[in-house]
Formats: C-alpha cells, sequence, structure tokens
C-alpha cells in the first residue's frame, strides 16, 4: 500500500465526553500508518480533557483554550496541520475503518493543487451521497465528513469564515467547488458516520439563512437561490416552529 501521501486530521471539540472516544479510536485503528492527529478543544469542563490525555501520546498536537467557537477552532487545527490532506472529523462522528486508505488511493496521480476529496456518509441509517453533479450549482453538498481537502488548497483559498455561525464549511465547499472551480474526486463508498441532530439541525432557520448568504455571495441568481430558500423554509416550517418553541 502507498502511504506516500500524509494525512492530518483534525478533531474539534468542547464538552464532548459522551461521544469523544468513539471518534479517537476510528481515526487512531486506520490501516494506514502516515497520518497525524490533532485536536482543539474550546475549554472543556466535563470529561473530555481526561479522555484527550488518555490518548495524548498519540496526538501530533492539543491544546484546551477558549476560542471564537467551532470554525475558529478547524481554523487553529488547519494552521498546525502538516500533512498533505485534510480530513476534519467532529467530536461527535467517526470515520469507517479504511477511510484513510481509500482516500489515498483516490488521490493516486491526482493533483494535491486543484482535487478535493468526497465520498459519501451515513446519517444514522441513511446514506447520503457525497457528491451530487446536478445539485452542485444550486449548492447541495455532503456533510463535512464525506470531504478531504489538500492543504495547498486551504493555503491558497482560505479556510473557514468566521462571518459564518452554522455554515462555514458550506461557504468553503460552495466556495472552492463554484467560485474556485476546484476539481473534485468522489468515491462512492462510504467513509464516516455524522450522527443526526448536528448544529444545523438545530438551527434551521438561522441555517437557512447562511446558506442564502452564501449562494448571493458568490453569485448565484438571486431568484433561483431565493427561491429555493423560500421552498426549504416551506419544507422544513414544523421543524422550524418547534426549535423556536424550544
Amino acid at each position: 500500500m502507498n502511504e506516500s501521501l500524509k494525512i492530518s486530521i483534525i478533531t474539534v471539540c468542547y464538552n464532548s465526553a459522551e461521544y469523544l472516544e468513539e471518534a479517537v479510536k476510528s481515526v487512531l485503528s486506520q490501516d494506514y500508518d502516515n497520518f497525524e492527529y490533532i485536536i482543539i478543544d474550546g475549554g472543556s469542563t466535563d470529561g473530555t480533557l481526561d479522555i484527550i490525555r488518555k490518548y495524548e501520546d498519540r496526538l501530533a498536537y492539543w491544546i484546551s483554550e477558549p476560542d471564537k467557537g467551532l470554525y475558529d477552532a478547524m481554523n487553529k487545527g488547519i494552521a498546525q496541520a502538516s500533512g498533505d490532506l485534510i480530513g476534519i472529523i467532529n467530536s461527535d462522528d467517526y470515520y469507517l475503518p479504511g477511510t484513510f486508505r481509500k482516500v489515498a488511493a483516490a488521490f493516486e496521480n491526482k493533483s494535491l493543487d486543484d482535487n478535493i476529496f468526497w465520498g459519501d456518509i451515513m446519517h444514522g441509517d441513511e446514506r447520503v451521497l457525497g457528491w451530487r453533479e446536478w445539485n452542485v450549482k444550486r449548492g447541495a453538498f455532503a456533510p463535512h465528513p464525506s470531504m478531504f481537502c489538500p492543504k495547498k488548497i486551504y493555503d491558497r483559498i482560505g479556510a473557514y469564515s468566521l462571518d459564518y455561525k452554522i455554515l462555514a464549511d458550506y461557504d468553503f465547499m460552495y466556495r472552492a467547488v463554484n467560485y474556485h472551480h476546484i476539481n473534485h474526486i468522489y468515491l462512492p463508498e462510504p467513509i464516516a458516520f455524522f450522527r443526526p441532530g448536528g448544529l444545523a439541525s438545530q438551527n434551521i432557520l438561522p441555517s437557512l439563512k447562511e446558506e442564502l448568504k452564501v449562494k448571493l455571495l458568490y453569485g448565484q441568481p438571486w431568484l433561483t437561490a431565493c427561491t429555493v430558500f423560500l421552498l426549504k423554509i416551506i419544507k422544513n416550517s414544523y421543524k422550524i416552529f418547534k426549535n423556536m418553541k424550544s
């Protein structure tokens, strides 16, 4: 197996003791040796730091300090990363066995200057396609754990914008594909598990507003973007009302 590509994995967390160890084990048990693991903690006060310290001899870097939110923590991790490819797995998600090997193989004979990898993910019991060609122009992307991005691309087009509290990862993917015209490498196999109940699903209306902002910023026609926005509000009206009541 060719392990010439170094893979950097970043996990960001805050009071994540319930699921963090599952995420950590999914990284450290991969059948691929040329990787480093970085954990950025936001100053947890539960048992999260005990879990991190349990595995710290296998971590390339970790820190626990207050930050400006999820995407600030991711940017800190990217700044520390020394790998050719970067994957980001949140503390309540996990990679499936063989993921790093499959990602590295997918990049064989592919340039690190203009390609981003996407694979499928499992969202609970549902399989979500990592790449849907017919939907990309409209701005549909799979959840963040489906993506592995070369460090060179982050360096060139920038990392995660702190202008967004919920969808800075969506902003990055939309910007990379529809504005910078980065090519995609797609593996139609599940590579990660994305746990239901994430930040966007708990904040549907703010999330849809950020999605609309991204689309308009990068040139999607106003009528198209706003029509999709309104249709999504109608489709999710019950969930939005429920979130507002809670």
